[in-house]
């Protein structure tokens, strides 16, 4: 303690202590207010006065934290001399609460007497005085506490940032070594690919080469069999020829032969027998002329010679005969001479006609050889485009999982990189402010012991000074005004940000009220005064709260941090696939379950051959463009898993994982559907199901999967499955079991399904698929359970025909289609199979079929428009089955039908993409859009005949099929102004009205 000498009066050197709190970055500056206590006697000796213990503040004075803690001791001597009268105030400049504490000095010698009454007053202000500042000490002890755990904080900060930053960089090492683990997995599987592909080449090319060596022994093979067959047939046959002959000639020699030898020899035994009848003769001559001679008569002997003459010519004529018979004989031989020849000649022809269908049978089989050659060649080159298909798209994939590994690594270590900036920075922030709050702490000792010395400090007043008021705002004595003043400062950049009115009320709540001011107002503002004009409570900055601008050191930070955070979410959305959520607009809201709002346009969004690429993904890119051109809704095929790879012959219905893609593929589809405003058709085939287990008699009847149904789920009608259900309540579909929707079971189990589909999968309506197979009253159930946006039934049966021509009257047709339609309660509309069929001859000069005896289109379009799903082409009819295929040449004129009539249109993947069709089909749909057509437009059909079609539909739009020569500005009964909108010539044209 030192004592100061003022003019009769004695003061300690009041020791104010100074507080300075730092929370955010804010300053608040406390308040101060200087009151006079009395004094009690004491002896005076020197040129000090004595000092009592007895100075008392009406006001607690203002703390500032230091390095030291310092006791506050306040003293007076008790006689204090002035030599004039002065007045010190403290205001705030918005609040009433002042105070003022008044000292008064009569003369040098003169004592202040004051009442018992003011000094216990004066003792009570002290305690409490006291007992503020232990109050402010508990408070500065608990502000170096906060100070402490904020250093610890800040520590533990750094040693977060330190450990993030060594787990960031771990997990880039980890991405880094994954993806080199997987960079050398791909370039494995690259290889293994490449070898694969070379095994595939080289499995081919010996395939072939198999098949040519098989198909060179099965033709060496066959050729050797019949050329060896027909060797031997001619061989046998020149043999049997060649014997034949042989036995001929031989009988022929042998005959001739015998026959001459017979002859001579008969010859010889005729000439013999002659010469002996002739010796005989002489004798008996000799002996009749000896026995005439001798007496004899000669008579007798003559007769006998001539009997033995009638004799010989017997044997001659015997010997004549036989000639006669050998000469047939020979002549008979002769004959089958010429039959054996003729055999011969027979077999030749027939070994010749041999040879040459053997040569026909080479030549047919080289072709075939050069035919399978050709098929062999050519799966070889498919089998190498999708190998390199597969190639490029895996490698696209890589490329694709290693961009976004990249893109992951490089925002990980831009996080990492912006946290340690930020933490950095925070911490500059920290000490900068730290060092601000020492400086104002020590400008505030300096201010305090100016104050003290202004009070103090013994000095003759001038005439000037009588009455002078020093206004001081908010009780803060600020006199320092040069530039380096904290107001200079303020007053020439002025505060970074208006301050809240919750933050202003939050400090004026916070700071110390004054005393009522002594003074009337009006005197201390009309009386001389110089006023400081520091900041008011409320303009104070914050550090924390500051908003950056051009020229701070903080706004590059800022604005890093900002394009760091908003390159981070774009790549967790490319990375999580996040998407818009679909939400319906008030005009798509519709009016019950099944019927859509009158104004889809379908796209189917596959073919028969959708199977073989991974389907979801090449569909989901589709789905701004669908959007853009004015589709609504998207026909998915069927999702779950099939025995068939197209999906009509389902298994497991709760195994999304079909050739099509994988559940997740599926659901990402569906997401991408709905972030453009598409509603996604599921098909669903609910007439049948392929079984996964035999029963003991070795029946497929057992389901497997979830639904592990048994034969009693199977109607008992179905010839080829023994179900034990009841029996089939539509057409039997003889490929699968069909199944019986009349069990609750099979129902609850299907309502399930659906809404599992419905609200876990995404799918928005149905596709029904052959639902002649069962009641349409089951139908109803399912829509109604499942609450679908839009609902499709494929009632698909014959048309009429008479001698192989489209009847004119197809009401029955139509009317079986409607009926199903009545059978769902109106839940769910059905292709409108009969108009395709009608188009298909129409659209061939036979416009006349577009219109009925009562003047209406003629299909379901014309009974029951806004049920009515029209379409020219799907994957039954068109793609590469081709059952029931819409004219080519024909498409446009088939679209421009039935985008610009009422119903449903609905528009083939095949046509959009593979046809060249996508402009045309975009031109057709805006029409319709502009017209404002919708499922229940009214249709007036003006003329329909040989030459061409022409129908108003709704109050805008009109259109012409055909050569006919028609305009609509031409027509009395057309008001208004039409403009030419799309102009084919002899194919289509559409007005619309002005």
């Amino acid at each position: 303690m030192t004592e100061l000498p003022i003019k009769g009066y004695c003061f300690n050197k009041i020791k104010l202590q100074h507080l300075h709190q730092v929370e955010m970055g804010s300053i608040s500056l406390p308040e101060m207010a200087v009151g006079i206590i009395h004094h009690c006697p004491t002896a005076y000796s020197g040129a000090h006065w004595k000092y009592d213990k007895n100075l008392c503040l009406g006001r607690r004075p203002p703390i500032f934290r230091t390095a030291s803690k310092r006791k506050k001791n306040l003293f007076c001597k008790p006689h204090w001399l002035c030599k004039s009268r002065t007045r010190i105030f403290s205001s705030m400049d918005d609040s009433s609460d002042t105070f003022a504490d008044v000292v008064e000095t009569s003369g040098r010698n003169e004592v202040l007497n004051i009442e018992e009454d003011e000094l216990m007053t004066a003792r009570k202000a002290l305690s409490e005085a006291q007992a503020r500042q232990e109050a402010i000490e508990k408070e500065r002890d608990q502000l170096l506490e906060k100070l402490a755990c904020s250093e610890a904080k800040q520590q533990e900060y750094v040693a977060t940032i330190l450990h993030e930053k060594e787990l960031a960089i771990a997990e880039v090492e980890a991405a880094k070594s994954l993806f080199h683990q997987k960079l050398q997995e791909s370039v494995e599987e690259k290889f293994s690919l490449e070898s694969k592909l070379v095994l595939a080449k080289n499995d081919a090319v010996e395939l072939a080469v198999q098949v040519e060596k098989l198909a060179e022994i099965a033709f060496q093979q066959a050729t050797s069999h019949i050329l060896e067959d027909a060797q031997l047939r001619v061989s046998a046959a020149e043999t049997a020829a060649a014997e034949a002959a042989y036995e001929i000639e031989k009988q022929i020699r042998d005959v001739t032969e015998g026959s001459i030898l017979s002859i001579v020899e008969q010859s010889k035994y005729a000439i013999e027998k002659a010469l002996d009848v002739a010796e005989k003769a002489g004798e008996h001559a000799t002996k009749a002329v000896s026995e005439f001679t001798e007496g004899m008569n000669p008579l007798d002997e003559l007769a006998s010679i001539q009997s033995k003459n009638i004799m010989l010519q017997g044997v001659v004529n015997d010997l004549e005969s036989q000639l006669l018979l050998t000469r047939s004989d020979v002549d008979r031989l002769k004959l089958e001479l010429e039959k054996a020849h003729a055999h011969a000649n027979a077999f030749e022809l027939r070994a010749k006609d041999a040879e040459k269908a053997l040569l026909e049978f080479q030549e047919s089989s080289k072709k075939n050889t050069l035919q399978k050659e050709e098929e062999i060649m050519s799966l070889i080159e498919k089998m190498k485009k999708d190998s390199s298909e597969r190639k490029k798209a895996s490698s696209k994939a890589f490329k694709a999982e290693l961009q976004s590994i990249r893109d992951a690594i490089g925002a990980a270590k831009e996080m990492a990189h912006s946290k340690d900036d930020a933490y950095l920075r925070r911490c500059e922030a920290l000490q900068r402010s730290l060092k601000a709050s020492e400086a104002t702490t020590k400008m505030w000792r300096q201010r305090a012991e100016m104050a003290e010395s202004i009070l103090c400090k013994e000095r003759p007043l001038g005439e000037g000074d009588e009455d002078s008021i020093y206004v001081v705002n908010g009780g803060r004595i600020d006199l320092l005004t040069d530039d380096d003043s904290q107001k200079w400062k303020l007053l020439s950049d002025g505060p970074r940000r208006e301050i809240p009115q919750w933050m202003a009320r939050k400090i004026r709540t916070i700071r110390p009220r004054f005393p009522p001011r002594k003074i009337d107002v009006a005197e201390a503002l009309s009386s001389k005064f110089r006023s400081l004009d520091l900041p008011k409570p409320n303009e104070v900055w914050s550090i924390a709260q500051e908003k950056p601008k051009e020229g701070d050191t903080l706004i590059e930070h800022v604005i890093e941090k900002e394009t760091i955070e908003k390159k981070r979410k774009a790549l967790e959305h490319a990375l999580q696939g996040k998407t818009i959520q679909w939400q319906k607009t008030p005009e798509q809201t519709n009016l019950e379950s099944g019927t859509g709002t009158g104004r889809e346009i379908v796209f189917q969004g596959f073919n028969w051959e959708s199977w073989r690429k991974q389907w979801y993904l090449d569909l989901a890119p589709k789905a701004a463009d669908l959007s853009k051109i004015g589709v609504t809704s998207v026909w998915f095929p069927p999702p779950t898993e099939s025995v068939a790879p197209q999906g009509y012959m389902p298994s497991d219905l709760y195994n999304l994982n079909s050739s099509y893609g994988s559940v997740e593929e599926l659901k990402h589809c569906i997401e991408e559907m709905h972030s453009q405003g598409l509603l996604a058709l599921g098909d669903v085939v609910l007439n049948h199901r392929c079984a996964q287990k035999q029963s003991p008699n070795g029946i497929w009847n057992i389901f497997g999967g979830k639904l592990a149904w048994g034969p009693e789920a199977i109607v008992c009608d179905d010839p080829n499955f023994q179900g034990c259900g009841n029996p089939s309540s539509g057409d039997i579909f003889h490929a699968a079991p069909n199944i019986d929707h009349s069990k609750d079971f099979v129902r609850n189990d299907i309502k399930e399904w659906l809404n599992w589909l419905r609200n876990d999968i995404g799918f928005d309506g149905w596709r029904l698929d052959f639902v002649r197979g069962f009641s349409g009253t089951y139908v109803k159930e399912y829509i109604e359970a499942s609450v679908p946006a839009f609902a499709i039934g494929e009632y698909w049966d014959s048309l009429a025909y008479e001698n192989g021509n489209l009847c004119y009257n197809q009401d029955a047709h139509r009317q079986r289609i409607v009926n199903w339609i009545n059978a769902t309660g109106g839940t769910s509309s059905a292709f409108d199979v009969t108009t395709k069929g009608i188009l298909h001859s129409a659209l061939h000069n036979q416009y006349w079929r577009l219109i009925d005896p009562q003047g209406k289109p003629t299909g379901v379009l014309g009974w029951w428009p806004s049920r009515a799903v029209t379409f020219l082409e799907n994957h039954d009819t068109g793609s590469t089955q081709g059952h029931w295929p819409f004219p080519r040449d024909k498409l446009t004129q088939g679209y421009a039908y039935i985008l610009t009539h009422p119903g449903t249109p609905v528009i083939f993947y095949d046509h959009l993409y593979d046809f060249g069709l996508h402009d045309i089909l975009t031109e057709l749909i805006e029409a319709r859009r502009r017209a404002g057509i919708h499922c229940r437009s009214a249709v007036k059909i003006y003329h329909a005949n040989n030459e061409g079609y022409v129908a108003q539909i709704g109050d805008t739009l009109v259109m012409k099929l055909g050569h006919f020569d028609w305009n609509p500005s031409k027509e009395n009964h057309l008001e208004g102004s039409w403009q030419t909108f799309v102009d084919k010539g002899s194919d289509y044209k559409l007005w619309l009205r002005q």
